[in-house]
């Protein structure tokens, strides 16, 4: 049983750190960004060294404390909001922030994980590099955060999830050790890779304090295309092809629906819309080159001509400067934006072999006609196959109308994908809200494993309790 963070123990525990080390929830640390779980803590600690994270880590194990780690709060499965049980303590890790080394030379960075996900980008530019996850929400994602949820974004196809992009961690574990493992290696096969285990576990396992990245060359030329295709089909079939015409280059390649275009229309009018498709499926296509493979416009004008003579392309608009690719990725990362505005019955993010999807959605539409009136918004990272599958209310009414659905509705979608072969959290975790899909789809000695680690690692329990995994 675990015990609160209640007056005494956070008296006991200032005393041991910097002044000011600690203060009181406010609203932002209690809050999720879709509103589905309302937090509760008994403080917020902000230490400033990996030294006070293993203070802090040691004094809770000591006392029998949770723990709630807390990055940039952009997470959207309940990971970083505990709503119930003995009151925690919320670990941030914003005051450690800082850039502790960077080696163009070794395309390499050391960062806290703190840092903001845009400002690690900045520091990549400013020696010509690239740190290439990007998702929508880098302007406060945080690093610690973005690597104990693996996250993904819109350029995996090339460069991989966020594991793929670490060379080494540090971390504090459950009972307050500090792990030195940031190590710039591309190899070391010394045993356990406890990067990799510490990495996607949520802060269930041990909190990440910083990490060695990877890098890569700046590209010396972009070239960015929304493309208008029949269906998902066709838009395999066009991924294929420009595979096949640009092996290794495409940085982005992701489908969109024309109900994200309407959700656009009704909420956010401002955002510019180059083009509506004749249909209802739309690509967009990003290619980027380093130096000395001649330009991307170029190779871009090859994968269109072959796209359009082979008949996968029927229209399309051709980003010809910045401010305009800047214009087509606005128009994709703000398609969540007016999702949120519209307010879905119930978001799935998902993950299928390519080849099943062209099949997987219209089966699941079919499915969900047969249970009522919705409407659905299917978009994401075709390259990858992750999809997030999304419903919504029909016009004229909310989801407040579906509340007795939702779960029904989850289910359905989550059996479909399963049954297919698939994964009902591609890119944003477990958290708290899929603890349930994890029990119910995952392979059972998988879950025996995990419930091992956990227990052999923090046998207290007190490492973000209730995420990830079950305590039976």
């Amino acid at each position: 049983m675990l015990n609160p963070a209640d007056p005494a123990f956070l008296s006991a525990l200032e005393g041991q750190l910097a002044p000011g080390t600690l203060r009181a929830p406010e609203p932002r640390d209690l809050e999720e960004p879709r509103g589905r779980w309302q937090g509760r803590a008994g403080a917020v600690a902000l230490p400033r060294t990996v030294a006070e994270v293993a203070v802090i880590v040691r004094t809770c194990a000591a006392a029998r404390v949770g723990i709630v780690p807390m990055g940039g709060g952009t997470g959207l499965v309940g990971g970083q909001i505990m709503a119930d049980g003995p009151l925690p303590l919320i670990l941030s890790l914003e005051r450690m922030a800082g850039l502790r080394g960077i080696w163009p030379q070794e395309n390499a960075m050391t960062v806290e994980a703190g840092m903001v996900l845009a400002v690690a980008h900045d520091h990549a530019a400013g020696v010509g590099r690239i740190f290439p996850l990007t998702l929508a929400s880098e302007g406060s994602a945080r690093i610690g955060g973005l690597l104990s949820t693996n996250a993904g974004g819109v350029n995996v196809l090339r460069y991989g999830n966020a594991r793929d992009l670490v060379l080494g961690i540090e971390a504090v574990l459950p009972d307050g050790s500090i792990f030195n493992g940031l190590k710039r290696l591309r190899k070391d096969n010394t045993g356990y890779d406890l990067r990799h285990l510490l990495i996607g576990a949520e802060g269930t396992l041990g909190i990440i304090t910083a990490a060695s990245l990877r890098l890569f060359p700046a590209p010396a030329s972009t070239a960015t295309a929304l493309l208008d295709v029949a269906d998902p089909a066709t838009a395999l079939r066009l991924l294929d092809l420009a595979n096949t015409h640009a092996a290794g280059l495409i940085s982005a390649f992701e489908l969109i629906h024309r109900q994200g275009l309407d959700f656009l229309s009704e909420t956010l009018p401002n955002v510019a819309q180059p083009f509506r498709p004749q249909g209802d499926w739309m690509v967009l296509l990003e290619l980027a080159l380093p130096a000395g493979l001649g330009g991307a416009e170029a190779v871009m004008a090859g994968v269109l001509e072959a796209a359009f003579e082979a008949g996968l392309a029927r229209d399309g608009a051709v980003a010809a400067s910045d401010s305009q690719r800047k214009a087509i990725w606005t128009l994709r990362e703000s398609i969540p934006l007016a999702n949120r505005k519209v307010g879905a019955i119930s978001s799935h993010d998902i993950s299928l072999p390519l080849s099943a999807i062209p099949d997987f959605i219209p089966r699941a539409n079919t499915l969900l006609a047969a249970m009522g009136d919705f409407r659905v918004n299917c978009f994401g990272h075709l390259g990858d196959g992750n999809l997030h599958y999304n419903v919504f209310p029909a016009r004229g009414r909310t989801k407040a109308d579906y509340l007795n659905q939702r779960e029904t509705v989850k289910d359905t979608v989550h059996d479909l994908v399963h049954q297919m072969g698939g994964s009902v959290s591609a890119e944003h975790g477990i958290g708290r809200l899929k603890v349930g899909d994890l029990v119910r789809y995952g392979d059972p000695a998988k879950l025996a494993a995990m419930r091992a680690i956990k227990a052999a690692l923090d046998p207290l329990g007190i490492l973000n309790p209730g995420a990830v995994i079950s305590a039976a």
